[in-house]
């Protein structure tokens, strides 16, 4: 049973099948392009996009819209100190802002990046700095079927081959996402955490987490690594952050709010330099873009993020989805992690060649059978790499009921069942940053 009851609600409807073509090929086959209103149940993203609480709404009413030295950053500051262990924070507009302060002061022309994933936009902000964007990933993770519990650690011994390639002076920044998106939401042990800061450390790097979702990656770390079982998520979520020399935030996913996010820094210099890019790009350093009633909401979010029964119920919701997927017979990258399904489009179109987007084909296809709208996570939405395609159906949070799930579940059976008569797609218009394409390129169905 949810330990929360809902307050307020708001209507949905499926459009007709008619309708939802017609929208499919409006948006140029692709998600991103859909209006909201013609979408039944969105699983795009989780970020920004989940329900806040009664305690944020509350806190936003006492907002201090002030431009220099808001109550509300002094809220939104000490919540990072108390869970997190940063003393220094620049607020920003949502988390690729983050990344583009701390990037931006951190990078320069002909640096390397080595994460164990980067996601699309920390991918994007690397390349726009000049640098090389390098992906560590687990060799675990590469294998949709193995039950590994942490497919989202960092792989040591291909940071330390980088830097045999590249040489340590051209890796001023070791990078970690928890939990790694890319890798299908899967979570990274604390072992790895610091195995993984000790490599930086050793190569003079500065290391960098992306905190998006390290509520969720402390609850993993909780559940599956010994000696962690006894230890509350709160302690557990600040512990990961002891090894990191800065985090770049987004709001919009473990601090439970609509729009918001930060970086966040031991080093006074680097702190001081992040500021001054912040005022260019964002705003001043007391509101970075947000009004002050944001930044309560996302000062309460932090702390109620690591509060049970909050993320248990958050993450479970996402194992209840793929428990229900799997019993339909759609394959399903394995374990479930942290924000959301992955579905296996290689599995499911399997005639369709990867230079076809069997991905995006299938984000096209729930759809088109139920209205169901995900997003391609695999070589539409990262061109040149050799992940699998992969679809992310990610849950918002306190949004949807099991109803919802058997819908979303029940639409990709019919997918599996009419799998034959799908096509690949091909682009036909794109931007010029291709790792920023699936954000806004236009397909066509293949013409056989």
């Amino acid at each position: 049973m949810k330990s929360y009851k809902a307050k307020m609600v708001e209507p949905i409807e499926l459009p007709s099948r008619e309708e939802r073509e017609a929208a499919l090929e409006r948006a140029g086959y692709n998600a991103f392009n859909l209006d909201a209103r013609d979408v039944y149940i969105d699983l795009l993203t989780d970020s920004g996009t989940g329900t806040m609480s009664a305690e944020q709404w509350a806190a936003m009413i006492r907002g201090d819209e002030a431009y220099a030295g808001s109550e509300s950053f002094a809220r939104l500051a000490e919540s990072v100190r108390d869970v997190m262990g940063f003393e220094h924070v620049v607020p920003t507009h949502q988390g690729r802002g983050a990344e583009n302060v701390l990037y931006g002061v951190l990078l320069e022309d002909g640096d390397v990046v080595p994460n164990n994933s980067h996601f699309d936009t920390t991918r994007a902000h690397v390349v726009n700095q000049g640098a090389e964007p390098v992906d560590c990933p687990s060799p675990a993770a590469r294998d949709p079927n193995s039950t590994e519990t942490f497919k989202g650690n960092f792989d040591i011994d291909a940071g330390y081959a980088l830097v045999e390639e590249v040489g340590a002076d051209a890796i001023p920044v070791v990078a970690l996402t928890i939990t790694n998106n890319s890798v299908a939401g899967q979570p990274v042990s604390m072992a790895n955490i610091r195995a993984t800061a000790e490599f930086a450390r050793d190569i003079d790097a500065m290391f960098v987490i992306d905190a998006c979702r390290f509520a969720e990656n402390a609850h993993f770390i909780k559940t599956h690594e010994a000696g962690y079982e006894n230890h509350s998520v709160a302690e557990i979520a600040r512990a990961q952050f002891e090894h990191a020399d800065a985090i770049t935030m987004s709001g919009k996913k473990d601090a439970l709010v609509n729009i918001g996010g930060f970086a966040a820094m031991r080093d006074e210099t680097v702190f001081e330099h992040a500021k001054q890019r912040a005022i260019l790009y964002e705003g001043f350093p007391t509101y970075g873009g947000l009004s002050g009633r944001d930044i309560e909401a996302m000062a309460v979010g932090l702390r109620e993020a690591v509060t049970p029964p909050y993320v248990t119920d958050r993450v479970e919701q996402v194992a209840e989805l793929g428990d229900l997927l799997v019993e339909a017979g759609v394959p399903v990258y394995q374990p479930t992690g942290g924000h959301a399904v992955y579905l296996d489009a290689g599995e499911v179109f399997p005639h369709i060649p990867k230079e076809e987007f069997p991905g995006q084909e299938l984000v096209c296809a729930l759809y088109l059978e139920g209205g169901v709208r995900g997003v391609e996570l695999g070589g539409f939405a990262f061109p040149g790499t050799d992940r699998p395609d992969l679809v992310r159906l990610a849950l918002p949070r306190r949004t949807y009921s099991r109803e919802h799930l058997e819908h979303v579940a029940e639409t990709a059976a019919k997918v599996m069942a009419s799998a034959g008569e799908y096509g690949g797609l091909e682009i036909v218009a794109e931007p010029p940053m291709k790792e920023l394409r699936h954000f806004s390129s236009r397909l066509e169905p293949v013409s056989n």
